[in-house]
C-alpha cells in the first residue's frame, strides 16, 4: 500500500512578508520551509504513519542508536521554478534509487521508489511558495533516514524514521564559475574498499572534514581524495565528483567502483558530453598521470560537479611534495568545455533549453 503523505490540519505558515524576505535572501539553505514529510518504519509493521506536518525539532532519547552508531543516509535534490511559474524536479527517480542503494549498505529499510517520489512532491507542493524565482535560485530538498531506537548494543535498529525537509538555496558557491583551488590529500582517505564510499551517508562526509582543514591551511576550499590503499589513484572531492578535459576533447572521470558516490550530476554530464563535442572516458586516473598531463599542457581543464554546486571549475591543484607545497595550475581554469557543460545542464534544469533526455519532472499530485 502506498504512503499518502497528507497534510496534517492546522499547520502554521510563515507570514508572506517574512517569507518574501527569506526567499529573496542569498545563502545555501539558511532557512527551512514550514513543513516536512515524515514516515516511520518498524520491523513488525513496515512503513506507516506518513504525513506532512510542521517543520519541528525531533524528540530523541540520548540513547538513540543514530547518535552512537551513525546508522543513517540522506539525499539531495532541487526543485526549480521555471519562467512560467511551474515547478520542476531534476531526475528525482535517480535519487530514489540511490537512496535505496545507500539504505542497503547501511542496513536500513528500503522505501518504495514511488513513496520517496510522493513524499518529495508532497512537500514541494505544500511549500511551493518557498521555491524561489530568482536567477539560478532553487529549493533544495533533503530526504534522510536514520535508526530511531534507543539501545547501546551494536546491531541494526528495528525502528527507523524517514524525513524530507527543504529550503531556498542560492548557488552553493558565490560565483559558480570562479575557479577554486583544490588540495590533493594523500594523508587522509574519504572511504576504503568494501566500505561506505558508494553510499550517501554522513560518515563519509565526517571523514572528509579533517582533510578540508588540512587544505584550508593552504588557501584551498575543497579537497580531492585519493584511494585509501595506495593514494595513487584519483577518487572524488568530499561531496563532488571530479572531471578533467584534455586538449583533444576527451572528458575523463574515475569509475564509481564502490568507493566513489554515483553522482546524478556526473551521470548527466556523461550523457550530455557527446552533443558538446566531447568524448567521455570513464577510467582510473592516477595522480601521477593527472599532474604530468596538466604540466605538459595535455589536460587543459578540471572541474567538480554535484547537485549543490552543479559545475565548479578548478583553477589550481595543490599537494604536499617532499615537505613543501607544489602548485599545479590548470592551463584553462575556466575553459570552454566546462562553461559549455554547465550552461547545457542548468539550461535544462531551469527550462531554458529543450529537455531531450526526459530528465525534468513537473511537481504534481501523485495518486
Amino acid at each position: 500500500m502506498s504512503l499518502p503523505f497528507n497534510l496534517v490540519p492546522n499547520t502554521h505558515r510563515t507570514h508572506p512578508e517574512k517569507l518574501a524576505e527569506i526567499v529573496g535572501a542569498s545563502g545555501f539553505v539558511k532557512h527551512f520551509s514550514d513543513h516536512m514529510a515524515i514516515a516511520t518504519w518498524t520491523q513488525d509493521a513496515g512503513w506507516h504513519d506518513s504525513k506532512i506536518e510542521n517543520y519541528r525539532c525531533l524528540d530523541m532519547a540520548p540513547g538513540n542508536a543514530i547518535l552512537h552508531y551513525g546508522q543513517e543516509i540522506f539525499e539531495g535534490l532541487k526543485a526549480y521554478r521555471h519562467a512560467d511559474g511551474s515547478i520542476w524536479l531534476f531526475r528525482p527517480e535517480m535519487n530514489a534509487r540511490r537512496f535505496n542503494r545507500s539504505a542497503d549498505r547501511l542496513d536500513l529499510p528500503q522505501i518504495p521508489e514511488e513513496d520517496f517520489l510522493r513524499s518529495v512532491h508532497a512537500l514541494v507542493r505544500t511549500d511551493q511558495s518557498w521555491v524561489p524565482a530568482g536567477e539560478e535560485m532553487s529549493y533544495y530538498i533533503r530526504p534522510f533516514m536514520f535508526a530511531d531506537e534507543a539501545f547501546l548494543g551494536v546491531h541494526s535498529a528495528a525502528r527507523a524514521s524517514y524525513i524530507v525537509i527543504g529550503g531556498p538555496a542560492s548557488p552553493y558557491l558565490a560565483d559558480g564559475m570562479t575557479p577554486t583551488d583544490i588540495w590533493v590529500t594523500k594523508k587522509f582517505a574519504r572511504a576504503g574498499e568494501s566500505g561506505t564510499g558508494a553510499a550517501k551517508c554522513g560518515g563519509n562526509y565526517a571523514a572528509s572534514l579533517i582533510a578540508l582543514r588540512e587544505g584550508a591551511q593552504y588557501g584551498c576550499s575543497q579537497v580531492l581524495f585519493t584511494d585509501a590503499a595506495t593514494h595513487d589513484w584519483v577518487e572524488e572531492l568530499g561531496g563532488m565528483n571530479f572531471f578533467v578535459v584534455t586538449h583533444d576533447g576527451v572528458l575523463i572521470t574515475p569509475p564509481t567502483s564502490g568507493t566513489i558516490l554515483e553522482g546524478i550530476t556526473r551521470d548527466s554530464i556523461l550523457e550530455l558530453a557527446p552533443a558538446l563535442g566531447l568524448r567521455p572516458e570513464v577510467r582510473p586516473l592516477s595522480v601521477s598521470e593527472l599532474f604530468a598531463r596538466i604540466l605538459d599542457g595535455d589536460i587543459l581543464e578540471a572541474f567538480a560537479c554535484g547537485t549543490a554546486a552543479v559545475v565548479s571549475p578548478i583553477g589550481r591543484l595543490m599537494h604536499d611534495k617532499d615537505g613543501g607545497v607544489e602548485t599545479i595550475p590548470l592551463p584553462s581554469p575556466v575553459g570552454e568545455a566546462t562553461r559549455a557543460i554547465r550552461t547545457a545542464l542548468v539550461d535544462i534544469q531551469w527550462g531554458r533549453a529543450e529537455d531531450k533526455f526526459g530528465w525534468m519532472h513537473t511537481v504534481m499530485e501523485l495518486s
